[in-house]
Order: structure tokens, then C-alpha cells, then sequence
């Protein structure tokens, strides 16, 4: 059974009877007055931002009446500020002032979340007169707060969509301890705000099981919602075919693509290890994207005497997308060990998409590792197993045919389960309830 089976009907509708279900979602969509907030949206090129934009814009399709509130650019590709009000289709986008100090630190994250969060404030007090449902991102962490004082002021439900769990990616990385006094009262506001919430969407089965052995109060309104790429946007295209291949030389080399953030919270290592065990075959590695590991990276690749078989590009813009992805032969995307139940790459469904074969760096009771064995698309490797990437990228280099078959599987796995349409009617469900 697919993912997607829950939400599909059991029988296959001709035209009229689709169309007729298709306006009666309509309808029922038209009763949710949604308030998004969320302190990335495009044109920043954060992965929260793009995902939410692609959201909210199914949500409209869909008949829910739609207001975003988000912040200045603070990761886009060019300085200059996007309006503060604009509408995209059938939603509204409203942004706060610019709010860009030392956006390159921890600190000025923290203190710029700060500032877009009261901000934020402001407009969730006027958002509660004219919506029925506040729906939070963890994007900043502690963004969700504003929907429990929202709602013990003005009775207005909630939804938490939860990116990554803090404090406790903060703990595991080491930034701060587990008895220390912010960790504490972090935690014990996260509780709070989850038992007052109507819904909370995870990205993961891990993060589902992690809330519930913090808050087991809040198992029953916890809803898995897998990230989601569009198919329709990113199609295969084969190299010789593909500008972006051609401009930078890859067509006629075995290429492995890193595409995205190089976080602390990402496996970075294996790959390290995977490319000397492979330093004298013809192996490209290109790494697309930037983050708190990617100078440590290059500063080893160039150490290891790598240099020739590493190429390094920063992030691209959006409609770049569908060439970066689709110049490979093969795909990663790779979390830490100890991380699993607290991030989910979605850097994964655009890999599907692309009909690529992947590689999934996870530790070993990963629902990752479970997704590609169900999806056939590729191959799990354990954190640290360098060798068993490098014979991985060999068999595919190799064996062509094989790569082609898994391609394939994943982007028709992807097109059964993580589409944007699919995707928005399991978070309109969500919402549904939280109105009701």
C-alpha cells in the first residue's frame, strides 16, 4: 500500500463523477480562512520558503482562502526587497520590514527570528478578527508560541508545522545542554503549545515517535506529511540534452550530486570517505548549495587532494532547478546519525522527481531507509560506511541500465505520493479538523 492510498478513492470516477468530488472538496476547502506565517518565502531560496510558497498556492487551488505573513528576503540572490504586499494567484502575501542583521551568524539568526516573531505578533492580532485557523512554522524554531497566546486571547485554533525539533537538534549538536535553563523552558513552552494546538504536521514517522516520547498527551492530533517536489516542473532530462551539464562539463562523466544545505546536521563525512576511496576513477562530485559544512568540506577535499574531482557551485535560483537536478547520474542526501527523528531532508523528493537513483546517507532504522527500499530507487548506506557508497557509485557507473530502472521507480513513486495536489489535501484534512 502507497502512501497515498488513504487519501485515494477505491474506484476509478469517469470525468463527471472526479469533477463533481474535485468541487466538493472545493467547497469544504472554502470554510478554512487560513493565516500562514513563516519567516522564509520566495524570494529567498530557503527550502522552507519554496516548499510553503508551492503550499499555499495548491492550498488556493483547493478553495482554502489563503494570508501570508512573512519576512524580507534573508536568503535570496539578490539584496534588494521584495513587496510588502503582493498577491501570488488566489493567496495573499504580506512581509514585514527587512530584518537582515548579521544574517550569516547563529546569533543573528536568533535575534533576526526575534524580531520577525514580534513582528508577527502584530499581525496575528489582527489575522484572529478575520481568520479561522493560524497555521505556524518552526521557521523561527519558536514561532509556534504566537499561536498558544493567539489562542488563549482570542480562542483562534492553531496548527504547528514542525521542521525541525528545537531545542533538541540545539542539544544533540552540543550548542547547549540538556539541563540548561533554556532547554528547559524551551521545552516545557513546546509542551504547552502542543496540547493547546489543533494539529501538528511532522515531516516523518521518526518525528512523530520523537514528540510523542516528549508530550505523549499530543500522539492523537500528530499528523505525518511528507515534503513534496513538483513533476511537473522538474522533469528528466538527459545530460547531453541539459545546458547545465554541458556548461559545466559533466556530460560524459560519471556525476554524483549534493544538491542543497550542508548543515551540521547533515553526513558530510561519508561522502568525504566515499570520493578518496574513489580519486583515481572517472567520478564527478559536484556539490550545489552552502551551509556550516561546506568550507570544512572543501578545506578537506583540498587536503585530500581532491581538488579535480570536486566542483563547488552556490546555490542556484529556482528555475535553474530542473537542470542542476537532472545534470547527474546519481543523487545524495545524507542526515547525521543521531539526527534521524529530528530533520527530514527535502532535498529527497526532488531527487524522485528528477529520475535520478539516490544514495541516502541514514543510520539504520531510518524511515529513509525504508522509503527507498519501498520505492525501489536506489540504495541506503549507513553512516560512516564510505566503501559501501564508493562500490554503490560503481555499480551504477558501471551498470547503466540499472541506474535508468531506479530513476524511474522513484519519480513514479514520487508521482503516487509526494505531489504538491497530493500533498495539500492531506494538510486541508489537517486543518479541516481544526476548524471544526
Amino acid at each position: 500500500m502507497t502512501i497515498s492510498e488513504g487519501i485515494q478513492d477505491s474506484f476509478h470516477p469517469n470525468s463527471e463523477t472526479f469533477e463533481f468530488i474535485h468541487k466538493d472538496l472545493i467547497r469544504e476547502n472554502q470554510a478554512i480562512k487560513l493565516a500562514v506565517v513563516t519567516q522564509f518565502f520566495p524570494p529567498d531560496y530557503a527550502a522552507t520558503g519554496q516548499l510553503i510558497e508551492e503550499l499555499v498556492r495548491q492550498l488556493g487551488k483547493q478553495g482554502v482562502n489563503v494570508h501570508v505573513f512573512t519576512g524580507q528576503p534573508g536568503y535570496a540572490f539578490q539584496d534588494q526587497d521584495a513587496p510588502c504586499k503582493e498577491n501570488i494567484d488566489q493567496v495573499k502575501i504580506r512581509r514585514s520590514r527587512t530584518t537582515k542583521f548579521w544574517s550569516n551568524r547563529i546569533r543573528g539568526k536568533a535575534f533576526n527570528g526575534i524580531l520577525f516573531s514580534l513582528r508577527a505578533a502584530l499581525h496575528v492580532t489582527v489575522a484572529c478578527r478575520r481568520r479561522n485557523v493560524l497555521l505556524l512554522t518552526t521557521a523561527p524554531p519558536f514561532l509556534p508560541v504566537l499561536g498558544y497566546i493567539a489562542n488563549a486571547i482570542f480562542g483562534i485554533s492553531y496548527v504547528c508545522l514542525i521542521y525541525d525539533l528545537y531545542p533538541d537538534i540545539a542539544i544533540d549538536l552540543g550548542v547547549i545542554s540538556r539541563n540548561n535553563w533554556v532547554a528547559r523552558l524551551w521545552q516545557r513552552l513546546n509542551r504547552l503549545v502542543w496540547r493547546k494546538s489543533k494539529g501538528i504536521v511532522v515531516l516523518s514517522p521518526a518525528m512523530k515517535e520523537r514528540i510523542i516520547n516528549i508530550c505523549p498527551q499530543v500522539a492523537h492530533k500528530i499528523s505525518v506529511i511528507h515534503s513534496w517536489a513538483d513533476p511537473e516542473k522538474i522533469v528528466p532530462i538527459s545530460k547531453e540534452q541539459n545546458w547545465f551539464a554541458k556548461e559545466h562539463n559533466l556530460v560524459n562523466k560519471f556525476t554524483v550530486l549534493y544538491s542543497g544545505n550542508m548543515g551540521r546536521c547533515h553526513d558530510i563525512d561519508t561522502i568525504l570517505e566515499a570520493a578518496n576511496y574513489l580519486q583515481n576513477e572517472q567520478i564527478q562530485f559536484i556539490c550545489i548549495g552552502s551551509g556550516a559544512k561546506r568550507k570544512q568540506l572543501a578545506k578537506q577535499v583540498s587536503m585530500l587532494g581532491l581538488d579535480k574531482n570536486f566542483l563547488f557551485l552556490p546555490y542556484q535560483e529556482k528555475h535553474v532547478l530542473p537542470y542542476s537536478l537532472t545534470a547527474c547520474d546519481l543523487s545524495l542526501v545524507s542526515v547525521e546519525a543521531n539526527m534521524d527523528s529530528l530533520v527530514a531532508p527535502s532535498k529527497l523528493y526532488g531527487a524522485l522527481a528528477s529520475g535520478r537513483p539516490i544514495a541516502v546517507i541514514c543510520p539504520k532504522h531510518s524511515f529513509l531507509k525504508q522509503l527507498i527500499k519501498t520505492a525501489k530507487c536506489g540504495e541506503s548506506i549507513e553512516n560512516g560506511d564510505g566503501y559501501g557508497l564508493a562500490n554503490f557509485i560503481r555499480l551504477l557507473s558501471s551498470d547503466r541500465q540499472t541506474a535508468e530502472r531506479m530513476g524511474k521507480a522513484g519519480r513514479e513513486y514520487l508521482q503516487s505520493n509526494f505531489t504538491p495536489e497530493i500533498i495539500a489535501k492531506q494538510y486541508a484534512q489537517v486543518l479541516q479538523k481544526a476548524i471544526f
